[in-house]
């Protein structure tokens, strides 16, 4: 298939791109570059820069005779959406309309979305499946489930098939080294840990460890980033069968705390990690783990490389790649 990634430089679309081409399908990358690398464009790739709200590029790309979109542009700070939602709103929401409208005016009926955990917000219990209830606690989850809803109508109305990805938290390098390019201004866990091991910040800031968790810190099922480009070239396999369009968990099943986390990432990385503890906040939950059920079941995936050990030694190399000292 001939395949249109958005957001294809950044740190998951880069996985799922090399992946997809080292499977047979012919690639191309439509990316503005604000959080991707250029150190993720491969020759094999067709490369577009520019930005999905400017529609008139958009549909001169889609009209290039794609089979399928995977949509992975998107703001992504949970923390952020709440202070600037507007930054949230026109991005990822009127960004996706623009999507799905430049995709039915080019005649493409096949959509891969990387969705979010965050649209269930405060666990009623625990694994999360997906017919938890969806009350987002941050504005990042709401836009990603009023995407997912705005996705059921167009499927409705312009035959537009989908799979929506519920990622818990995406972590961890692709374990052959091939794709290493770092994220610009890393907002989740690991990658910041990372970077205060690698001396780029001086501390990392956790935010409580007053939680009704085992050691007081929060508790995240963190999924690693090559287990989730497998999902998204089943998702699309599973689509190319003609079945329907459905939203699927994909987590590792295994909750880990911030301090664990980081007390493994200094045995790992031999760095001290220096930590400051601050307030939670608003929106964080205690705990979120996945049921990942009906992805086994829908699509025949599992996580492979999610454990702790894995999801840290392969980030630390890619920093070390980046030419960060291990001394």
């Amino acid at each position: 298939m001939k395949v249109l990634i958005i957001g294809g430089a950044g740190y998951i679309g880069s996985h799922v791109a090399r992946l997809f081409a080292d499977r047979g399908h012919k690639v191309d990358i439509a990316d503005d570059l604000s959080s991707g690398s250029r150190d993720n464009l491969f020759p094999d790739y067709g490369f577009f820069q520019g930005d999905i709200l400017d529609y008139a590029w958009l549909l001169g790309v889609m009209n290039r005779g794609y089979d399928a979109i995977v949509h992975l542009a998107a703001k992504k700070a949970a923390g952020e959406s709440m202070i600037v939602p507007e930054k949230y709103a026109t991005q990822n929401i009127s960004g996706t309309i623009n999507i799905l409208n430049a995709a039915s005016e080019a005649g493409i009926r096949k959509i891969i979305f990387s969705s979010s955990a965050a649209v269930y917000g405060e666990p009623q219990y625990l694994p999360i499946d997906e017919e938890h209830p969806q009350q987002p606690e941050n504005f990042y989850g709401f836009t990603k489930l009023e995407i997912e809803r705005i996705l059921a109508w167009y499927d409705r109305l312009k035959g537009i098939k989908f799979v929506a990805l519920r990622y818990f938290n995406a972590a961890g390098y692709d374990p052959t080294g091939t794709v290493h390019g770092l994220e610009k201004s890393p907002a989740n866990l690991i990658p910041v840990i990372m970077e205060v091991a690698a001396g780029m910040r001086p501390h990392l800031d956790i935010y409580g460890t007053d939680y009704p968790t085992e050691d007081g810190s929060g508790v995240r099922d963190y999924i690693h980033v090559s287990d989730l480009a497998e999902a998204h070239y089943l998702a699309l396999d599973y689509l190319a069968r003609g079945n329907a369009s459905m939203s699927v968990n994909l987590g590792s099943e295994q909750g880990l705390s911030v301090l664990e986390i980081v007390n493994a990432a200094r045995r790992i990385t031999g760095r001290p990690i220096p930590v400051v503890i601050t307030d939670r906040r608003m929106g964080d939950p205690a705990k979120l783990v996945a049921s990942s059920a009906k992805a086994k079941d829908t699509l025949g995936w599992q996580a492979r490389y999610s454990d702790l050990e894995t999801l840290l030694e392969t980030t630390w190399r890619a920093y070390q790649r980046g030419g960060i000292s291990s001394k």
